[in-house]
């Protein structure tokens, strides 16, 4: 991939300046009245009918943006094609914006017409690169059906407009999120760049278990392979002692496994991922940071899918984090990702039984044993109890069974003893389970799509906190009488549910986690297509 370095493009741009007699300006005719100069009548025809480009043009009186020979038309144009040349930084392809063939058009650039032409191209490049920065190359829900998120895309005039307004490089570094994770997800994708153009982290781990006190080659591949990663110190030592376990725990616990010291399977594979696989994971973390570029809340609720984690953010800091157990991987049953905003809880809830699950679990079994899953009531349209003694459950398919299910509230209700709602079309929402030796498990996809909690009392008393001085006697209360209670947060909680298989932790330090349903694969395939490539060292 050919990219303009900053020397480079430098010498490109010196001497870029149009000649005085190829100046912009109205020319003023022996009658006093005003003239539309060729260079002008020619940017209106370009922008005609572009509500993106016309209204900033046409508030120049469409004069140029790009190609003057005054300071400001210079100072924008170095700007910008230098933020080009940067945009392998962000993980965007720069041969999407080609700053070297731009450059060269500008300098072969003479009539009016051909200028004019070179103005409105650069703007054109220049809302390209502050949506992709800004926003994301991508849209989300075309590349992935269940990334059910509404990218908080800017108007383009409006963006155009605050560039002329401000200092041109100050505003195009600012297009870029601002957040702190993604300023570690830049230094990241550069620390991963360097590792993979040095040759990467070294030979693989064999296919062999390695427990304490082991030594061998084995060991050797390992010690060398978690130095290069960064994860241990410098040593000569071959064998696996106290300093080579400690870093095994270490990387098992930033790569969310099983905290044992011990290298089997799992582990090694997560070992044995290449820088490039990596950085691939960093490149998609980048594209979704900017699919989320809005204010996320003062407080919110943020649940990554891939960590199978649930934590409360109170202004940008971690207040509280509890496990969870997401949506199976069948790709009826996934999670999906979006962001709501959480109203209200549900003390002591009943679960109505989603239809899928009413006639394509239930239904089945019913027909075989008409008392199967007889902790559920069957209720008609009005929600009145049915005697299942009077149903001929074998006349009924799913599409003509006519009744619902309800379990009522108890310590078996699928749903726990709470519920915490953000009403969305996706009908998903975070809650208590009675099955709680899932939480356990190293991988937590076991649900029907919904968000089940490992501490979801201690999670209810984060959320009423802000509003009640005794927030557990509150929640108890309401618990004790064993009737469902709706609760409304006098506050709204926002709440996000996102996928990152790269991230960093509170402390600044890259996390991996295994792409459980396949989706970031799918994504860098995608960016792949849009020109995103990844730097290879010459062989």
């Amino acid at each position: 991939m050919s990219f303009l370095s900053r020397p480079c493009l430098a010498n490109l741009l010196r001497g870029l300046v149009i000649p005085a007699g190829l100046a912009l300006g109205l020319s003023l005719p022996a009658t006093g009245q005003a003239q539309v100069s060729p260079f002008r009548q020619a940017v209106a025809e370009s922008v005609a009918g572009r509500a993106d480009l016309a209204p900033s043009y046409r508030a120049r009186g469409f004069a140029g943006i790009w190609t003057g020979a005054d300071a400001a038309a210079i100072a924008r144009r170095n700007a910008l094609l230098s933020a080009l040349s940067r945009a392998e930084a962000h993980g965007l392809p720069v041969s999407r914006y080609d700053p070297e063939a731009l450059v060269a058009k500008l300098r072969a650039a003479r009539s009016p017409e051909e200028r004019a032409e070179m103005d409105v191209e650069m703007t054109r490049v220049f809302l390209r690169y502050a949506r992709d920065v800004q926003t994301g190359l991508l849209e989300p829900g075309r590349v992935v059906e269940l990334i059910r998120r509404e990218v908080p895309l800017r108007d383009p005039a409006e963006t155009l407009a605050g560039f002329l307004e401000a200092d041109p490089a100050a505003f195009l570094r600012a297009l870029a999120p601002g957040t702190l994770e993604y300023g570690r997800l830049m230094r990241a994708r550069a620390e991963l760049q360097r590792a993979l153009d040095a040759g990467g982290w070294g030979p693989r781990v064999p296919e062999t278990k390695i427990v304490a006190g082991d030594s061998g080659p084995a060991v050797v591949a390992l010690r060398d392979r978690l130095i290069a990663m960064g994860d241990l110190a410098p040593t000569t030592s071959a064998e696996m002692d106290a300093a080579l376990i400690a870093a095994v725990r270490a990387f098992q616990t930033r790569n969310g496994l099983a905290v044992d010291g011990v290298v089997g399977p799992g582990t090694r594979a997560e070992l044995n991922r290449s820088a490039e696989e990596r950085l691939q994971s960093v490149l998609v973390a980048m594209e979704r940071e900017r699919w989320t570029n809005m204010e996320r809340g003062q407080r919110h609720v943020l649940v990554n899918l891939t960590d199978f984690s649930a934590t409360i953010i109170d202004d940008g800091q971690e207040t509280f984090r509890t496990r969870s157990v997401i949506g199976a991987e069948a790709p009826d049953r996934q999670t999906p990702e979006f962001s709501d905003v959480m109203e209200h809880m549900v003390i002591n809830p009943s679960w109505y039984v989603p239809r899928s699950i009413v006639v394509g679990e239930y239904l089945p079994q019913l027909k075989r044993n008409r008392n199967a899953a007889s902790q559920i009531l069957i209720t008609d349209r009005s929600g009145r109890e049915v005697s299942r003694s009077s149903i001929d459950f074998s006349r009924y398919d799913e599409r003509s069974f006519p009744y619902s299910m309800r379990q009522p509230p108890s310590n078996s209700n699928a749903l726990g003893l709470v519920k915490f709602m953000f009403p969305n079309r996706y009908n998903i929402y975070l809650h208590d389970t009675p099955a709680k030796s899932l939480f356990g498990r190293e991988s937590r996809a076991f649900s029907h799509g919904c968000v089940r909690l490992n501490d979801p009392f201690e999670f209810a008393y984060a959320l009423l906190a802000a509003q009640e001085d005794d927030p557990e006697g509150f929640f108890q209360s309401r618990l004790a009488t064993k009737r469902e209670a709706r609760v409304v947060l006098d506050a709204p909680v926002p709440v996000h549910l996102i996928y990152r298989t790269a991230f960093t932790d509170t402390e600044g330090r890259l996390q991996f986690r295994r792409d459980v349903y396949g989706r970031d694969r799918t994504i860098w395939d995608a960016l792949a297509g849009a020109g995103v490539e990844i730097s290879r060292p010459a062989s």
